[in-house]
């Protein structure tokens, strides 16, 4: 396929900035009423596909099929706490549980005080402070240059290589033990959130998304364990534990897979024919124990369902030929566009994601490219909204 039919108009009010939250009214003694928020990810709205029927479901419905409606007589969409509908006790949810590391840091140039955003990507050598980053302005960064962070002045760190155009090889110049230099880098550091986010802009033109203390909870799944990841797998984001624990009680199996996302999936593509782009590589993990609880679902013919596009590549990057997965300790550059025949999970929860995005062709090629664009199209006509912190999709095979 080709990479301009994956392209469709969004406005910026249609990106989420915040996760889902929901408005409480409370009337005091004195009959004044306060309104206060509540973040609620797990309520986000969500739009189904049904891959054997062709259908798009976007309301909730009746035992008769027909839409309920609220209090002012609007028909109420379906939000990501329906998805029990659709499974039963001993189906898998797959979840990738990566952890976020405060990634984006900010210094100063040494003789000109230009602030400088440094984008920590990986640690190439524990030994000798060695870290692949992004750098921005990179016109301004060359090797030799000495860049200074703040809050801890003794923290400084050398450009001693060009990787790409805005990629370089830092040499930090800290001497002390591995694990406190590691503490003190990333507490200099902020969540970081996807350019989408921080360069957002009002009607105005002026930036309306400044990063937050809370970020470090919002943008870190509740069940992250492996550090390594310098953007959140956010469809897992929508999972709160209070959700986490109303599968546990219907009997829904977890398992989890690690991929440590990378900034890879947001790369412009810049070839048409797709089967020419190149993704970067991601390191990722499969457990024994995490094909076992996959592996016995399929093999008794339960429903698995792939919690995100990182998952899906994982699965995809290591799934037999008999169908089954396999242990794994390495890396994946798995590229999932239409046409794909898949070989392990037979359904897909994702977000709603921007256009031309990776993401958003790998849910094509699950899901099918016709109906899944056209669910895009109901769901953001509906008010729906797209990225790490918007609304979901749950392809269902039926």
């Amino acid at each position: 396929m080709k990479l301009s039919q994956f392209d469709f108009n969004l406005s910026p009010s249609q990106v989420a900035l915040y996760p889902h939250s929901v408005e409480h009214v409370v009337k005091g003694s004195d009959g004044k009423e306060t309104t206060f928020s509540v973040k609620r990810p797990d309520e986000c709205n969500m739009v189904v596909v049904h891959k054997k029927s062709q259908k798009i479901s976007l309301y909730k419905t009746d035992a008769k099929g027909k839409p309920l409606k609220d209090e002012n007589g609007k028909k109420m969409l379906l939000s990501l706490t329906d998805i029990f509908d659709y499974f039963d006790e001993d189906d898998t949810f797959i979840f990738n549980n990566t952890k976020v590391f405060p990634a984006r840091l900010y210094g100063t140039k040494e003789k000109t005080d230009a602030r400088i955003e440094v984008f920590l990507l990986r640690e190439l050598n524990e030994e000798m402070r060695l870290w692949d980053v992004l750098v921005e302005p990179a016109r301004k960064i060359r090797i030799g240059n000495k860049l200074f962070f703040d809050g801890l002045g003794d923290l400084v760190a050398e450009v001693i290589d060009n990787t790409t155009s805005r990629g370089r090889t830092l040499r930090f110049l800290y001497d002390c033990p591995h694990d406190e230099f590691k503490r003190d880098l990333f507490s200099l550091g902020y969540p970081p959130l996807p350019r989408y986010i921080v360069d957002h802009k009002d009607s105005n033109g002026n930036l309306d998304r400044p990063v937050t203390d809370d970020d470090f909870e919002d943008f870190q799944c509740v069940f992250a364990e492996h550090e390594g990841a310098v953007t959140a797998p956010s469809t897992g984001l929508h999972f709160t534990r209070q959700l986490l624990k109303r599968m546990e009680i219907r009997g829904i199996k977890s398992a989890f897979v690690t991929v440590h996302s990378s900034l890879g999936n947001f790369n412009t593509i810049e070839v048409e024919d797709l089967s020419k782009h190149k993704m970067d590589s991601e390191e990722m993990h499969i457990t024994r124990e995490a094909c076992d609880i996959i592996n016995n679902t399929k093999k008794s013919g339960h429903k698995l369902l792939a919690v995100g596009a990182s998952v899906l590549k994982a699965t995809e990057t290591t799934v037999g030929t008999d169908g089954m997965l396999k242990e794994y300790d390495g890396w994946t550059n798995k590229f999932i566009f239409p046409p794909y025949q898949f070989g392990l999970a037979d359904n897909l929860l994702v977000n709603l994601y921007h256009p031309m995005s990776t993401m958003l062709m790998s849910t094509c090629a699950f899901g099918g490219y016709e109906i899944v664009m056209e669910a895009y199209k109901q769901a953001l006509k509906a008010g729906f909204k797209v990225g790490c912190f918007g609304d979901v999709m749950l392809i269902v095979n039926d």
